[in-house]
């Protein structure tokens, strides 16, 4: 074999790698980040702000990371029934003459909202949590981090965030005190992932820390209602109109 053919042969790691990439959508290098995130946060966090948003070319983009995160978590979704939920639960004195006024049955106009609503979420979640946290880790972090590093941190929080919850994601989708208790765990594992991932960065001590972690956590919950009834109300537009 020539100098030539050997080079060309792909090493295994890049057979991993594309053999990853074709089968889960997400490559070698998104998965050495994700591992990172869970292992050492705040080094991560450091890569990112200083050798830019491939941390020197050792790991994804944390946008890239984030939608990836978001797809398994819309797949879990589905597989527990999917978002129609949110229409269903709706008053009937508000929903039943909607559903009158599209003319369909009330499987279809649900579907059809469910679809858009499937559509936009994650789109619209993601933009609305990272204009929830960005200007917060810009003002508590010590060096001027411009727009475009406060949206990179505010990503690489919701990532290390997200890779703790995806366990317990099927949880969050239920009822009862399953449902209760994983949304507990969930606040619990923010602040420790903002501790974890800031610190020296957005707090000095403990309790900054766990102050800071909880201000940056009800700004996403408050953030999160308001995307809420935004995709309830496209949902409904949908069921409507389409």
């Amino acid at each position: 074999m020539s100098e030539q053919e050997q080079s060309a042969k792909p090493t295994r790691a890049q057979t991993v790698h594309d053999l990853s990439e074709d089968t889960l959508g997400v490559g070698s290098v998104d998965l050495r980040t994700a591992r990172d995130l869970l292992v050492r946060p705040r080094q991560v966090l450091e890569s990112w702000m200083v050798l830019g948003p491939t941390g020197g070319g050792l790991y994804t983009r944390p946008l890239r990371l984030y939608l990836a995160l978001n797809a398994i978590l819309m797949l879990m979704l589905f597989l527990s029934g999917g978002s129609g939920h949110m229409i269903t639960t709706l008053p009937p004195e508000m929903l039943d003459p909607l559903i009158e006024t599209s003319g369909k049955s009330r499987d279809a106009f649900v579907a059809d909202a469910d679809s858009w609503m499937t559509l936009f979420m994650v789109p619209l979640l993601s933009t609305l949590y990272a204009l929830a946290t960005a200007p917060l880790l810009r003002w508590w972090d010590a060096e001027n981090l411009g727009w475009r590093r406060g949206f990179r941190a505010s990503f690489a929080f919701l990532n290390a965030w997200t890779l703790l919850m995806l366990p317990i994601s099927w949880f969050l989708y239920g009822q009862g005190w399953p449902a209760v208790l994983a949304s507990f765990a969930m606040w619990v594992m923010g602040v420790v992932t903002f501790m974890r991932m800031g610190r020296g960065r957005w707090y000095r001590t403990v309790g900054a820390g766990v102050a800071k972690g909880l201000t940056a956590l009800i700004s996403l919950y408050a953030i999160s209602l308001v995307g809420g009834m935004a995709i309830t109300a496209i949902g409904l537009a949908a069921g409507l109109w389409f």
